[in-house]
């Protein structure tokens, strides 16, 4: 994830929802401070935290990490 595809990804699929981080925050259950720092690319989701994400997109993981 060094070139921050996972944080790109992550935020065109909350835009594309019409979601703020502080709501997808809330809807995975993490804080908005946390859905920032991955999609700038300061830090990375652990393995749980990409199967809710992968889940909650209806996406594989393999989608969010630009593998397909």
């Amino acid at each position: 994830m060094k070139d921050n595809y996972f944080g790109r990804q992550l935020k065109e699929l909350r835009q594309a929802r019409g979601m703020t981080q502080r709501a997808l925050g809330e809807a995975l259950g993490f804080c908005n401070q946390t859905v920032s720092f991955w999609e700038s690319g300061r830090h990375e989701p652990d393995y749980d935290s990409l199967i809710k994400i992968a889940k909650f997109f209806e996406i594989s993981i393999d989608e969010l990490l630009g593998m397909k």
